[in-house]
């Protein structure tokens, strides 16, 4: 599902070459729920950008479905987000002027997909992340822990390749962040979807199943159990 080959990446500041990734390599097979753990400074919201082909790399390759992305241009990326990629964000990133039920459909909208079929899309993912009593409401009339699952309904309407979720409990409480990660897991059970979930937060990565773990731009550790965050 998507292979990270030798992947380097530096960029320029102030005359100087600084390198945010060293060499990293790894798999994730389809199917898979996976941490990225590490510190702030680490490295891993570069990988996430460049995995997410928002951002090219220095050196090495990122395959997603047979597909390398970093051969593509602007416009071939773009096309392949839609179709292949879902993003959860801590800040969940929603759209107020939007219902909820709205907030979920619009992926489908810029795949140019028919109102009819986007409302059953939405309704049925709505009512799996426990929030179909409130498709009409405003995120400003939601909690924290349901925007957050708004977002996570959004992410997977156009049924993508993978998912990379960004910090997804950074805004939550202890209880909330728990209830967060018990439904990206059942999602991932019940729906086969693969997860990449970018954390700096060790009880978090706990939750996956498999824990890659980066350290100043290199991958210090990749294992089922997560080792101490530094």
């Amino acid at each position: 599902m998507l292979e990270v080959d030798r992947l380097t990446h530096s960029f320029v500041n102030g005359g100087e070459n600084t390198t945010v990734l060293k060499n990293v390599h790894f798999t994730v097979s389809q199917g898979e729920m996976v941490a990225l753990l590490g510190s702030s400074g680490s490295g891993k919201s570069t990988l996430l950008n460049l995995m997410a082909g928002l951002m090219k790399p220095t050196e090495g390759s990122i395959r997603i479905n047979g597909q390398a992305i970093e051969k593509m241009n602007e416009n071939q990326l773009a096309e392949f987000r839609r179709s292949n990629i879902g993003f959860i964000f801590q800040a969940y990133e929603l759209i107020p002027q939007l219902t909820v039920r709205e907030n979920v459909e619009l992926p489908l909208v810029f795949q140019g997909i028919r109102a009819k079929e986007r409302r059953a899309k939405a309704a049925e993912l709505l009512e799996r992340v426990g929030l179909g009593s409130k498709m009409e409401m405003y995120p400003s009339q939601l909690s924290g822990g349901q925007q957050q699952r708004v977002s996570i309904a959004r992410s997977l309407i156009t049924r993508p390749a993978i998912v990379f979720a960004d910090e997804p409990t950074g805004n939550l409480d202890t209880k909330t962040e728990k209830e967060i990660i018990d439904l990206l897991i059942e999602l991932n059970e019940t729906l086969r979807i693969t997860f990449v979930i970018v954390t700096h937060e060790l009880e978090v990565a706990r939750r996956t199943k498999r824990v890659i773990q980066l350290r100043d731009g290199e991958l210090v550790e990749e294992s089922g159990q997560a080792g101490e965050a530094e």
